[in-house]
């Protein structure tokens, strides 16, 4: 499928007539505006029919699923992988600021009435700000090249206390957990009887501490994520004398993030494009069960565009948000007190991280670079096409962008 653009910048019907683009690009009638996917704009007017063309956004808090489609055929399809390390990057951030702050600098009276969220209302926390902004813009990015029509999306909308309590009702809602428990300590401690959950009292130190399951900076709080140990086997735990066989509670920050997000992106899209409206998870699954389609992002949001019997395209566009910068300049650890710089240099014999580059008829992606011009490549999901290779023996094919695409066989 090759996606035409006019001369003015304006999406029109795809074409598959691969001859037809060779020719009109040999003769400079058209240009290459972009390569995965395959892009060319028209050189000479033309005109604008276009058919009435569906787009179903399967929103999710760790992977999206687009598909475009008419009433007969689909004509682009992709699941993307959003970002999961902005928490835990904000959190190291906040550790060298406290750090850099205790040194022997001036010291700068804290602010509070100088914060974003006082500040800006509506604000949304960094992570959950960068999956929205990653929706509007993958759906930005289906417009450029498409003529679209018609935009829906699903969005979902999660009953976390019945999910844990399926009972609920009236009041209750009002009555959490911790109900009457001074802090999430004392809780935790009552939940778990008093009493250490590893040794279960034999070791009979009666210093009781709250252990965090996962780490504080990414796990959180919660007390999901909290569980009672006595100090003695606490101590022996992070001296690495023990290991626990405990597993945190459910965790719903992905649900907590679909119920943030779906009236934020859905009202933006409302504000940016006509014709959209929305749908549910309950529909979706409805109409692919009842299709007997199989259980993928891309095939969900062929059926959220209206279309599940549309024939498929055959090809799905594999994409992924990547990093751009990393701004640490030095190691967070120096050794014997020499600072060392934390900056790779932006270009090695060449090439950058995650460029796209070809080798032995493969395309795949620079995940790893040595000074000595041996790279570690490989395809988006992490796949190795060779953990050392040299540099000569790759072509550069794009550069890197904070999304990276791939196009793969359905």
């Amino acid at each position: 499928m090759v996606y035409v653009i006019s001369r003015e910048g304006q999406p029109l019907m795809p074409t598959t007539r691969h001859g037809k683009v060779k020719h009109l690009l040999r003769e400079g009638k058209a240009k290459v505006v972009k390569r995965c996917p395959f892009t060319i704009q028209l050189m000479y007017e033309s005109t604008t029919h276009a058919q009435p063309i569906a787009l179903g956004v399967d929103a999710g808090s760790k992977t999206v699923g687009l598909s475009a489609t008419t009433e007969t055929e689909e004509l682009y399809a992709s699941e993307t992988k959003l970002r999961t390390d902005i928490v835990e990057l904000l959190a190291i951030k906040r550790q060298y600021r406290r750090s850099r702050r205790n040194r022997k600098t001036r010291y700068r009276k804290p602010r509070f009435s100088n914060r974003v969220s006082s500040k800006n209302k509506g604000w949304f926390a960094p992570s959950i700000e960068h999956k929205v902004n990653s929706h509007l813009k993958l759906v930005a990015d289906v417009y450029k090249i498409l003529p679209i029509t018609k935009l829906v999306i699903e969005v979902a909308s999660f009953d976390i206390q019945k999910i844990k309590n399926l009972g609920i009702s009236g009041t209750e809602y009002q009555q959490g957990e911790k109900l009457d428990a001074w802090n999430v300590r004392e809780y935790v401690l009552w939940r778990d009887g008093h009493t250490c959950q590893h040794c279960k009292g034999k070791s009979k130190d009666k210093i009781l501490q709250t252990h965090h399951l996962e780490s504080r900076k990414v796990g959180g709080d919660a007390p999901s994520n909290l569980v009672t140990l006595c100090k003695t086997c606490h101590d022996a735990y992070h001296a690495g004398k023990l290991q626990l066989n405990l597993k945190r509670g459910a965790s719903f920050r992905d649900a907590a993030f679909m119920g943030i997000m779906r009236w934020a992106f859905y009202n933006k899209l409302k504000e940016m494009y006509p014709n959209v409206s929305m749908t549910y998870g309950y529909i979706t699954k409805y109409v692919r069960i009842n299709n007997g389609l199989e259980k993928t992002h891309a095939v969900d949001a062929r059926c959220i565009s209206g279309h599940p019997l549309a024939e498929p395209l055959g090809v799905i566009y594999n994409q992924k948000f990547v990093r751009c910068n990393n701004r640490s300049l030095h190691k967070a650890n120096p050794k014997k007190g020499v600072r060392k710089n934390n900056q790779a240099p932006r270009y090695v014999q060449g090439f950058q991280l995650f460029d796209k580059v070809k080798f032995e008829d493969k395309e795949c992606f620079v995940f790893g670079r040595r000074s000595s011009g041996y790279f570690d490549i490989r395809l988006l999901d992490g796949t190795s096409v060779h953990k050392s290779v040299g540099c000569k023996k790759l072509r550069l094919l794009e550069q890197r962008s904070s999304l990276l695409t791939e196009r793969r066989q359905a």
